[in-house]
């Protein structure tokens, strides 16, 4: 899992750079991921995760375990 995020999964996804003259050649969009440091409150620790930038936003918004708990995962699942 090397381009993934986390917690959500994000990940590549195809497509086509279309000329002017409507040539198409191959493309990858990489998902817009970031190193974070997180402090986990029932482990008493921080854990590193690769999160999207949308996850980080999320995160700030409604708190980590909230947004572990909306995706279905359970922290224990990320260490």
């Amino acid at each position: 899992m090397a381009h993934r995020c986390d917690i959500s999964g994000k990940s590549r996804q195809h497509g086509h750079r279309v000329s002017h003259a409507n040539n198409k050649r191959k493309h990858v969009f990489r998902a817009n991921l970031q190193n974070k440091k997180i402090f986990v409150r029932e482990l008493g620790r921080s854990i590193r995760l690769k999160l999207s930038t949308n996850i980080i936003r999320t995160i700030d918004k409604i708190g980590f375990e909230q947004t572990v708990k909306k995706y279905g995962l359970k922290v224990k699942d990320l260490v």
